[in-house]
């Protein structure tokens, strides 16, 4: 057996670095005494701590980050320090003046949700002419999906199985946010989700560990830039740190309980990953860990993450989170949540009162030590430092003359690469003699609610995004056949016509009503959905899930769609017209009806601004379907959790052989309906057998695995080949397989493609029971295919 391990690295209260973090250039006092003096000509200013800094004294020291950030904390005030760690946003308690009047008085350091420079300006202003240190203010946000121009899901993204897409959709969405005047974003979240009744699937990546920590990766690259201190670079805060897709029964802000060899094994990777990219941040989850909520969990904070990890950003609580550990019932009060919160390294508190309200009678009482503040104060000022803040504290909000004059202007969004993106995104589900493409040719038959809804083609969490400027698939699909087939579209039904469902979606939304029913009986509205049916050549339904659906705290107890929805589908199928379903979800919904009764099934999740245009351009054949399914998906909610790379068992099940007294339900057909990496094409690939450079490795050593794919159709067109790896025998119980790489591949009719991957021990190294990161002797199969469940096998033994 050989251990692979990682270096160790310093942690949170270790000697400080002699150099700048993450990719910040360190700046010389004078250019920054200077640059810093030039933002505020006309009123003389300049800041304390550049005013009594003599250029003559320690210059050396002053010229990195770490004695920068060290010499202004020596300058402040416990109430500057304790102002420094509260992020707090505009809202009904704290107007925009009186938010600017607690910055100027230094008990603010940070705010999120103000989304223009008009909004930004005066509360910067107020930071650096008014208060009296001149610490600039930091704008956070969430943009986890595309900013002005919205993106598909980070559900859709991963199905693109592109890290160029990823990258592409966060850095757009940094360029545009960050001509805002916003400085963080709160993502990429990077939670691994095996549950998809968890309304929060959509905002993640799906249930892989290394899909995921590849997403995470290049999101962080997105969002960062080549430099953190770009004007248009924003910073990445990763979340939810940690384990927050894992709660239990897939119900929003419940507790988990795991295992350490599982957290580390399938659930810590992606948070690693993101961290090892550089990320500036991470946001702290609202779930407990083993009993210990993550806001006050110690070992989480500063055991793992700055010791193991050696993480030097900034961390942020969730929304509340701190006074949030009474009601978890680890904290008697306020006072004891915000004590139990700095210790356990909770840096910035987002939008509650107990750090200002409590903190300064802790630290006079001995209770909180002032290394304690300063250790957070320095990841804090450290953030700023690294976003170019201080050498520029206007650097992404610009002078007023540069303001755009309407910030929703067609001219700022991106269209082109959302589109794009989005046609990525597309999986194609099902797809019985040759339903689609479709002829732009004839009547086409447009039904279902989601069908003409811009706000839920955006899916939840979309930033800045207006509804009135996305398409729909009504809209796209008209563009697509203007002139050449004629689009008849009818409602057909509501989302849901359950009104306590319809109660609780439109109390999540703050500003309008999302949901608004039609008042007709549902009998008559399918009628007309049926009318317009027969009177056509194709009908193309869009189901599936209002966005909000798909949302935080929006956890279902059921997969299936919505009975007003079901009931149309069976009377469009009732019509005999060949039915295409063109699914809108943020989850794996449970489709056996789709899939027994359908012609055609396109999972598109929410593909965001150019959602109409770049589904018309799949269901026309424009272009050609790639996508594959980041998530399994299960039968029934009763199959819950189905998931590819589950643990092998003593008994398990073997399908066309008698389930009795083997892992199995009886009542209908196990595993998943569809599985993990699955997803159709226009053309047909076939794959060769597998072939191994040597039949073992040496420890150190390779093995390379080969295949060849063949476009085998008449269409051009891309597919994912997809490497897995199984251990049959080890020290513990191990996966049946685990994703290890894939490669995107586009082939022209007829090409064929070698197609290698290189295997190392790297690959085969698990978590065992010790914690320690292994790649044991012995036998591992290598499965290769474009799927997770149709693969070709080859075999090999680590010596």
């Amino acid at each position: 057996m050989q251990i692979i391990s990682g270096k160790p690295s310093l942690g949170r209260n270790a000697q400080a670095p002699t150099q700048g973090t993450r990719r910040a250039p360190g700046l010389r006092w004078r250019r920054v005494a200077l640059a810093t003096a030039l933002a505020f000509p006309l009123a003389g200013l300049s800041p304390a701590w550049a005013q009594t800094a003599s250029p003559d004294s320690s210059q050396t020291r002053l010229e990195t980050k770490s004695a920068f950030v060290a010499d202004l904390i020596g300058r402040m005030t416990l109430d500057e320090k304790i102002g420094q760690l509260r992020l707090i946003s505009i809202g009904s308690d704290m107007p925009a003046a009186k938010l600017a009047d607690e910055i100027a008085a230094g008990r603010i350091g940070a705010s999120f949700n103000t989304v223009t420079r008009k909004d930004n300006r005066p509360l910067q202003a107020a930071a650096v002419e008014r208060s009296r240190l001149k610490i600039p203010v930091l704008f956070a946000y969430d943009i986890v999906h595309g900013h002005r121009t919205v993106f598909p899901i980070s559900l859709g993204l991963a199905s693109t199985w592109d890290m160029q897409a990823v990258e592409l959709a966060a850095r757009t969405a940094a360029v545009e946010a960050a001509a805002d005047g916003i400085d963080m974003t709160f993502a990429p979240m990077v939670d691994i989700s095996r549950d998809p009744r968890w309304g929060r699937t959509s905002e993640g990546f799906g249930e892989d560990p290394h899909l995921v920590s590849e997403a995470a990766r290049a999101s962080v690259r997105g969002f960062q830039g080549m430099s953190l201190a770009a004007p248009d670079s924003i910073g990445a805060s990763v979340k939810h740190f940690a384990l927050y897709g894992a709660v239990e029964g897939g119900r929003d802000y419940n507790t988990v309980d795991m295992s350490p060899m599982r957290m580390y094994q399938d659930y810590l990777p992606p948070y690693r990953a993101a961290v090892d990219a550089g990320a500036a941040g991470v946001m702290v989850a609202l779930n407990s860990i083993n009993g210990v909520p993550a806001t006050s969990n110690t070992w989480l904070m500063q055991d793992l993450l700055r010791k193991q990890w050696g993480f030097k950003g900034v961390t942020v609580s969730d929304h509340g989170a701190i006074t949030e550990l009474v009601k978890h019932g680890v904290a008697r009060d306020s006072r004891e949540a915000a004590k139990l919160a700095i210790k356990a390294g909770i840096d910035l508190s987002m939008a509650d009162q107990v750090y200002l309200q409590e903190l300064p009678r802790l630290v006079q009482s001995g209770e909180v030590s002032m290394q304690e503040i300063d250790n957070a104060v320095r990841e804090v000022l450290g953030v700023k430092y690294d976003l170019g803040l201080f050498s520029d504290p206007f650097r992404r909000i610009g002078t007023a003359d540069g303001d755009p004059v309407d910030v929703n202007a067609e001219q700022r969004l991106h269209r082109a690469a959302t589109r794009d993106v989005a046609r990525k995104s597309l999986v194609l589900l099902e797809n019985r003699n040759g339903t689609l493409p479709l002829r732009k040719a004839g009547t086409i038959a447009l039904v279902g609610p989601l069908a003409d809804s811009p706000i839920d083609i955006m899916g939840s969490w979309s930033a800045a995004g207006v509804a009135k400027q996305s398409v729909t698939l009504r809209q796209g699909l008209e563009a697509a056949v203007r002139g050449r087939a004629r689009v008849v579209y009818a409602r057909g039904s509501n989302v849901t016509d359950d009104p306590a469902i319809v109660e609780y979606l439109n109390f999540l939304n703050w500003d309008t009503p999302e949901v608004v029913n039609d008042k007709r009986p549902a009998a008559d509205q399918i009628a007309e959905a049926v009318r317009a049916a027969q009177q056509a050549d194709v009908v193309v339904a869009a189901v599936g899930e209002a966005r909000g659906m798909s949302h935080e705290s929006s956890s279902r107890t059921s997969l299936e769609l919505p009975a007003s929805q079901r009931d149309l589908l069976a009377a469009l199928k009732a019509t005999g017209k060949p039915l295409v379903l063109v699914l809108m979800n943020g989850r794996p919904l449970a489709l056996d009806w789709a899939k027994k009764n359908a012609d055609a099934v396109l999972e598109t999740w929410y593909t965001g601004t150019e959602g109409g245009h770049a589904i018309s351009d799949v269901l026309f054949g424009d272009y050609n379907p790639a996508g594959k399914l980041p998530v399994s998906f299960a039968r029934s909610v009763g199959q819950i959790p189905t998931y590819y790379n589950h643990l092998r068992i003593g008994r398990p099940f073997t399908p066309g052989k008698p389930g009795n007294y083997t892992s199995q339900y009886f009542e209908e057909p196990n595993g998943p309906l569809y599985p993990f990496g699955y997803g159709l094409s226009y053309t047909r690939f076939e794959l060769s057998d597998v072939s191994l450079s040597a039949p073992t490795m040496a420890r150190g050593g390779r093995v390379t695995a080969s295949i060849a794919v063949r476009n085998a159709g008449d269409r051009a067109g891309e597919t994912v080949v997809q490497l897995y790896i199984e251990d049959p025998a080890a020290s513990v119980a191990r996966p049946v397989k685990e994703l290890k790489d894939f490669r995107k591949i586009m082939l022209q009719p007829g090409e064929q493609q070698v197609v290698r991957f290189e295997i190392d021990e790297q690959k085969l190294a698990f978590y065992n029971a010790k914690l320690e990161h292994v790649a044991e002797d012995g036998q591992f199969n290598v499965q290769i295919g474009l799927d997770s469940q149709d693969v070709k096998v080859g075999t090999f033994e680590l010596r």
